[in-house]
């Protein structure tokens, strides 16, 4: 009786079957997405060649409509002048601040260059795993934003801060004026800087209104503050677009009006994209048991 089970089961060779026929199996269902309340589905490899497509022509349009220095400088002084007669103009006081302590100014700068990549890219992970019916909305409200983005620096090229001394950059235009701000990245330690050679080329360094940093930031705050449950993680999300603001202030990178203005697009984008967003905000599909 024995022996006749074990034939039945298939013995050795039925468990290797068996293992064979999971294994196309598993990766099927690698490649099967995720399905929405109302039935719609979502795909991860095809999220990621979306986010991938986006970024390249993001980048390459960015890059292409770089202004010129005059006309960026000229926009400079405007911004100054507003930011004056709001009674916001503190760029200068933060950064001297912010100079006396290098351990501060080292932070900035590893904030400035990386954190919102993370943030970023977790936001969307965290959003298709745990809240995939609000994914789609969220990565419309980035992608909108992020390429309306684009219009500003076209229309408004601003120069940063730390480029406003650049006699060399300006061919003197400047020589009237001195502001003193201290380009971080360069005066202390990185592992990048908008001054080296590489990055000249595939950097629009007047790409600074609106402030993308602070608009993605300010992203991920509305993404993830009504999901998150515990106190220390609502304390991080709502920390993270105080920090990024006073990040790219001290580091001479962004006015504070361009903070406002990136918060301002993403609410924007945030109405423009539940407009359009269908997947996952439909009525939910009942299966019959």
């Amino acid at each position: 009786m024995t022996e006749t089970n074990i034939e039945a089961s298939g013995g050795p060779t039925g468990s290797a079957g068996s293992s064979e026929t999971t294994r196309p199996a598993q990766r099927r269902n690698l490649f099967a997405g995720r399905t929405l309340s109302d039935g719609k589905k979502l795909f991860w490899w095809r999220e990621i060649l979306i986010v991938v497509v986006v970024d390249i022509v993001y980048e390459t349009v960015r890059n292409l409509s770089a202004g010129k220095p005059d006309k960026a400088y000229e926009n400079a002084l405007r911004i100054i002048d507003w930011q004056r007669t709001l009674g916001i103009w503190h760029e200068q006081a933060m950064q001297n601040f912010a100079l006396d302590f290098t351990a501060l100014i080292v932070f900035a700068n590893y904030f400035y260059g990386s954190v919102y990549m993370g943030a970023t890219i977790f936001t969307l992970i965290f959003l298709y795993r745990k809240f995939p019916d609000d994914y789609s909305l969220f990565r419309n409200t980035l992608m909108i934003g992020t390429l309306c983005g684009l219009i500003g620096f076209a229309l408004f090229p601003l120069m940063p801060p730390r480029l406003l001394d650049d006699t060399l950059l300006l061919h003197g235009a400047n020589a009237g004026n001195w502001f003193g701000f201290v380009d971080t990245l360069v005066e202390f330690p990185t592992f990048w800087s908008f001054n080296d050679e590489a990055m000249k080329t595939i950097s629009n360094q007047f790409a600074a209104m609106p402030s993308l940093h602070c608009g993605w930031a300010f992203w991920g705050l509305i993404a993830l503050l009504p999901r998150m449950k515990s106190w220390w993680s609502k304390t991080l999300v709502i920390l993270y677009p105080i920090m990024t603001v006073y990040v790219v202030v001290i580091t001479a990178n962004h006015y504070v009006l361009d903070a406002v203005a990136g918060f301002a697009l993403f609410t924007f984008a945030y109405y423009a994209a539940r407009a359009i967003t269908r997947a996952g905000r439909g009525a939910p599909v009942t299966t019959a048991n």
